[in-house]
């Protein structure tokens, strides 16, 4: 029986990544460490990385039944992050579908229009997108921010390289047996998609769960705060309370790790299949 050669190189770049991604995790792991102490016992030297004494639930309950309602910004982020991605989802697949499978005149002279407006950075459109909501009437409304994130160029440019790669015998075979564009859309093009609808909706739910720009420009009450904005009233409320600020921090993030360490496998094969479509 031959043994398996051992392949040096990549050994040692294993290596090496492996204590990369450790050093990586160090911040992560302090945070989690300084919520679960007393406050006197955050900044002790040298380092306590296991808790001598354990204060996790007392932090616990400051931030989510303390003075600043974490839970009430929380719910906001929840709404906003889920209603954005899947209108994102919706929208910018249907809008890729158009510009893959329909024929129609003028169609690559307006994804290039389209695609040119990505160069445009988002900061530049502040003002008149801040007229625009006054005008509606929608500034310091959820819904204001909800229109703003209800489509995507990019995430509509990642879908269309991927509906390029599927074959037009589908739609063909479809029309012949007398299916409209809607039910090659949602019956033959939706399901064959799912990887980079998965991509799509986990980066779009991570970008508006962190979004603070937008809320800050667009949003007056606390009432409306998602937890971007959240955070910064903890800063505020407990600036020498480190291990609160930390638990604050700790809890807004878990969701985007749970989401992330289950859905990783879909992420990249998504954006790699993504990539190289078409």
């Amino acid at each position: 029986m031959l043994s398996k050669r051992i392949d040096v190189p990549k050994l040692f770049t294993t290596a090496i990544l492996a204590v990369l991604s450790v050093l990586f995790l160090v911040p992560l792991i302090w945070m989690l460490s300084a919520a679960s102490k007393y406050e006197q016992d955050v900044m002790s030297y040298p380092i306590q990385w296991i808790p001598t004494a354990w204060n996790f639930v007392g932090n616990f309950k400051e931030v989510w039944l303390g003075k600043v309602p974490f839970s009430l910004f929380y719910f906001n982020s929840l709404k906003l992050a889920i209603i954005m991605t899947l209108s994102t989802l919706i929208f910018s697949s249907m809008a890729a579908f158009a510009f893959t499978k329909i024929q129609f005149r003028g169609r690559n002279v307006a994804f290039g229009l389209l695609l040119s407006f990505m160069i445009i950075p988002s900061e530049a459109t502040l003002v008149p997108r801040y007229m625009l909501l006054k005008w509606l009437h929608l500034y310091n409304t959820h819904a204001g921010l909800i229109v703003m994130g209800m489509f995507s160029i990019y995430f509509t440019f990642l879908l269309r390289q991927f509906m390029m790669g599927i074959h037009s015998e589908f739609i063909e075979a479809a029309k012949i047996d007398g299916a409209g564009y809607w039910t090659i859309y949602s019956r033959i093009m939706l399901p064959l998609s799912k990887p980079i609808l998965a991509t799509v909706g986990i980066i779009k739910f991570i970008w508006t769960w962190n979004d603070y720009q937008n809320p800050l420009i667009f949003l007056i009450k606390q009432q409306l705060y998602p937890i971007p904005l959240g955070l910064q009233l903890f800063r505020n409320d407990f600036a020498d309370n480190y291990s609160v600020v930390m638990m604050a921090s700790l809890a807004a993030i878990l969701p985007l790790l749970i989401i992330f360490v289950i859905l990783q496998k879909q992420v990249i094969k998504g954006i790699s299949l993504g990539g190289v479509k078409g």
